[in-house]
């Protein structure tokens, strides 16, 4: 992965996009600092594909993802308040 300053990232975007395509995701900086990474548009769809389903996408699905784990219960018995 290669940085490219966001100045040079401007001036020869097409060679960036070259390199993005040839070499895989390259880095654009602003005074020094990460700022963006270009990305191929099928590395960008397997990223997509696999980042977590949102909560919507959960609730209307329609079959589960999977088991919920819930811990047992305790032993102990619920506390009642006192009476006032």
């Amino acid at each position: 992965m290669s940085d490219w300053p966001v100045h040079a990232a401007k001036a020869r975007f097409s060679e960036l996009l070259e390199t993005c395509l040839r070499e895989g995701p390259q880095v654009v900086t602003r005074r020094g600092q990460e700022a963006a990474v270009l990305v191929p548009a099928e590395a960008w769809r397997q990223l997509q594909s696999a980042a977590r389903p949102t909560l919507k996408d959960l609730l209307l699905a329609e079959q589960a993802r999977g088991e919920l784990d819930l811990p047992a219960r305790g032993a102990k018995r619920r506390r009642h308040p006192p009476r006032l």
